[in-house]
């Protein structure tokens, strides 16, 4: 197990990176406003799933192929970008529609969304697998424990899924709520557009390092 510093340090460094605005907020707070607590906290779940496979990618020594063939990282990262894409396509659909009932027979699939849209977002971000490079690397060891390495993932996996069912109860149980259901439309079309400005920035980044490489 690590030393008691040095795990508080690393759970620091997890739950700011968890904390940090973006788009998996964004995408935590889009199924809070259709679904409830419930939704947002599945998604919360997912999400942190998807997190707990790059952490787990990163201490058995995977994810440093990103860096030995950064092909893999372009073709991640342009897979995550097509996906924010059609999250957008899909967000701006939902913002021309009312919202149904919370208890509507329509939740089922919102919950499915919810925890789809909550895996992929973490999954298919390889920017993750690069942060646990920089941040595990101050803790890994060639002869570390097995149950050390497992610490780690779990910290990673419990602080990122904490963080955000904590966001998805608070948010759907605050008094606001209401009023950002009622005007759904201007959230949808506001997450919509961040979400193509992100898969855009995405793609330029992406064709920027690979010029950079072939040059």
């Amino acid at each position: 197990m690590l030393p008691f510093h040095d795990w508080l340090l690393l759970a620091s460094i997890c739950a700011l990176g968890a904390m940090a605005p973006g788009i998996s907020l964004a995408v935590v707070t889009r199924h809070t406003l259709h679904g409830g607590h419930r939704a947002g906290a599945i998604a919360g779940v997912t999400h942190a799933l998807g997190i707990g496979i790059w952490a787990a990618a990163t201490v058995t020594g995977m994810a440093i192929l990103f860096r030995r063939y950064p092909v893999l990282e372009q073709l991640f990262s342009l897979a995550g970008a097509l996906f924010l894409l059609w999250m957008a396509w899909k967000s701006w659909q939902a913002g021309r529609v009312p919202l149904p009932p919370a208890d509507s027979g329509e939740r089922s699939n919102v919950l499915h969304g919810a925890a789809r849209d909550g895996f992929l977002v973490a999954f298919l971000n390889p920017k993750v697998a690069l942060f646990f490079l920089a941040v595990f690397s101050q803790f890994l060891e060639a002869d570390m424990a097995h149950a050390a390495r497992v610490q780690i993932v779990l910290t990673a996996m419990l602080i990122d899924g904490g963080w955000y069912i904590l966001v998805a109860i608070m948010l759907g149980r605050s008094r606001l709520l209401p009023w950002l259901r009622e005007h759904h439309h201007w959230v949808e079309r506001a997450t919509a557009v961040l979400l193509v400005i992100i898969s855009a920035s995405v793609v330029i980044n992406t064709l920027t390092q690979n010029r950079l490489t072939l040059g």
